[in-house]
């Protein structure tokens, strides 16, 4: 593993270890049965590298904004921050 793969990795471990619990919310995609946006992305940077992980990512962050549009229609009451993109976004569906 690289440099460049390392550090990314150590962000997105900093994020679930420091960010994560004190927010108090999964993500949508999480919530909704699937791998959380975290996970996924830690899952593919050590399996395919930081660079191989954008399509990955992009394809995540797609998946948990339709389980966040399934969730919105839903009549279940969920709360949460999405965490698809720079900057957390809270939501209430």
């Amino acid at each position: 593993m690289g440099f460049i793969d390392t550090a990314a990795l150590r962000l997105v471990e900093g994020y679930r270890a420091n960010l994560s619990p004190r927010k108090g919310w999964n993500c949508a995609s999480g919530v909704a049965g699937g791998g959380t946006c975290s996970t996924v992305i830690r899952d593919s940077i050590r399996d395919r590298g930081a660079v191989g992980t954008a399509g990955v990512a992009a394809r995540q962050f797609a998946t948990c904004a339709s389980a966040a549009r399934t969730l919105r229609r839903s009549d279940a009451r969920v709360e949460g921050v999405c965490c698809c993109g720079p900057i957390p976004i809270p939501f209430r569906f």
